[in-house]
């Protein structure tokens, strides 16, 4: 349990003091009017307190995500913790808090919008493609996992009937002003979830739970022989670094009241998620342990429950049954309900403000919200309709995939603005190697021999560093010149 307290520990002081570096890079501007104050329209503009946008900024980032992820990162080994650790702290609370700020800078622009402003419009259209797509699929694959969730709680009620009533949710609340659903309840579900993980951690110390530690081994030990990179830092997304929370943020960045609250809402969002995923990876390590006791360890026995037929959903739902009671495992399945829906709405409205961003349509009359909304919702329902397991592992790669975009963007805008960009280029330098490696090197890949995907990885990561420094040197003089 040596190797888990430090992690959390490490988590804790990630936002402390790198949190702060982050912010003085950043150099954030208390005086400095935000779009909420700015610009208010009552609908996707409104003043909202800081502990609001936290709780529904995390919320809106988490999903499953930390949970589904972190049970499957965790089968690679004890080396999930590192990067749950390290990816949180360095990559994606940095991804996070960077963009967001940008966002704000530029009057609450999406994700689309930030990216065009510093790779060139070419690049903007192929992000607003990519990002509206992986938006889609989210809202797909979180319609999904809740009904199925909300069935086992009620079996009285069909898995399709759940779905129905979950995809005309999404549609009211990504039309209704963010203030009428979202500022009111998702601040108590945020609480929920919170709650939920604090009740596991709980558990982990009261059980003493048989966690393995980090010095037992770092090699990968996936019972279908994945090597760790790049397929662990796919797997555990959400619980590191996500490309999907940049296209979350613009939502609270259009909210937020004073510059000063971005570090607690941003990077403490996603220090929280990295908590959330620490403990469920944790958890996933050693409740299995006393049930299958000839296991060495309890990632092989959570290894051999999986084997028998257990899906992640069957895992976790065991997990906070077996240590948290009926009551208390009533209350975790909720919390895990809820967090797929508040991301799969928060991905849909964010899809219609991204194409209203790059259309210029004014979103304030209710038939111009329908106008953009009724096609991605078509879309969306049309992509549910593929099978569950591959549209996740293609949504993971996209994900990840997107936080390319958003850390590169990230780099040229802090090096325009004379800041040290190092802290976004090493993060987007490093991603842009493993999402290379796993689209050549997974099954649903190309299914390319593993020392051929990691030399293509790296050296697309050494490309897109040669083409920052080129860029910086043939027009970098103009941001430097004052």
């Amino acid at each position: 349990m040596i190797s888990f307290i430090s992690a959390l520990i490490l988590l804790i002081l990630g936002y402390l003091l790198y949190g702060k570096v982050a912010e003085r890079v950043f150099k954030t501007n208390c005086d400095r009017k935000t779009p909420a104050i700015a610009n208010p329209d009552g609908v996707d503009y409104i003043a909202m307190p800081w502990w609001k946008l936290y709780l529904i900024q995390f919320l809106y980032i988490a999903g499953t995500g930390p949970i589904f992820g972190a049970v499957m990162g965790i089968m690679f080994g004890p080396a999930a913790f590192f990067w749950i650790v390290f990816g949180t702290i360095f990559g994606g609370a940095v991804h996070d808090f960077i963009s967001a700020m940008i966002s704000i800078r530029q009057n609450g622009a999406s994700l689309t919008e930030i990216v065009g402003s510093q790779l060139g419009k070419r690049v903007k259209t192929v992000m607003l493609i990519f990002t509206v797509f992986l938006l889609v699929m989210v809202g797909a694959v979180f319609v999904s996992q809740p009904a199925a969730l909300l069935h086992g709680l009620v079996p009285s009620i069909s898995v399709t009937l759940f779905g129905i009533i979950v995809f005309a949710y999404y549609l009211l609340a990504t039309l209704l002003p963010v203030d009428k659903i979202i500022g009111k309840i998702y601040p108590i579900f945020g609480f929920i979830f919170i709650f939920m993980a604090l009740g596991l951690l709980f558990s982990i110390f009261h059980t003493n739970a048989p966690i393995p530690e980090v010095w037992s081994g770092l090699s990968s030990m996936h019972p279908k022989g994945f090597p760790i990179y790049p397929m662990m830092f796919i797997s555990i997304a959400c619980g590191a670094i996500s490309g999907f929370h940049a296209t979350q943020s613009p939502l609270m960045a259009r909210c937020i009241t004073n510059e000063r609250y971005g570090r607690r809402v941003f990077y403490g969002a996603m220090i929280t998620e990295g908590i959330v995923a620490l403990i469920w990876a944790a958890s996933a390590s050693s409740f299995f342990s006393s049930m299958y006791p000839d296991c060495p360890n309890g990632i092989i026995a959570l290894q051999q429950y999986s084997a028998e037929g257990h899906e992640t959903a069957e895992i976790v739902s065991a997990i906070c049954k077996g240590w948290l009671g009926t009551v208390g495992g009533i209350l975790a399945i909720i919390g895990v309900v809820v967090a797929p829906i508040t991301s799969g709405d928060t991905a849909l409205r964010s899809g219609r403000l991204i194409i209203a961003d790059f259309l210029h349509l004014d979103q304030k009359p209710i038939a111009k919200r329908l106008l953009v909304a009724v096609p991605i919702f078509a879309v969306t329902f049309l992509i549910m309709n593929i099978q569950a397991d591959v549209l996740w592992r293609y949504f993971a790669w996209s994900n990840q995939t997107l936080s390319i975009f958003t850390l590169w963007a990230c780099s040229v805008y802090l090096y325009k603005q004379k800041r040290q960009f190092i802290i976004t280029l090493i993060p987007a330098m490093f991603m842009t190697s493993v999402c290379t490696c796993y689209i050549l090197f997974a099954p649903e890949g190309l299914g390319l021999p593993y020392i051929i995907s990691v030399g293509c990885g790296i050296a697309m990561a050494c490309l897109f560093l040669f083409i920052f420094i080129y860029w910086t040197r043939k027009y970098g003089q103009e941001y430097t010149k004052n």
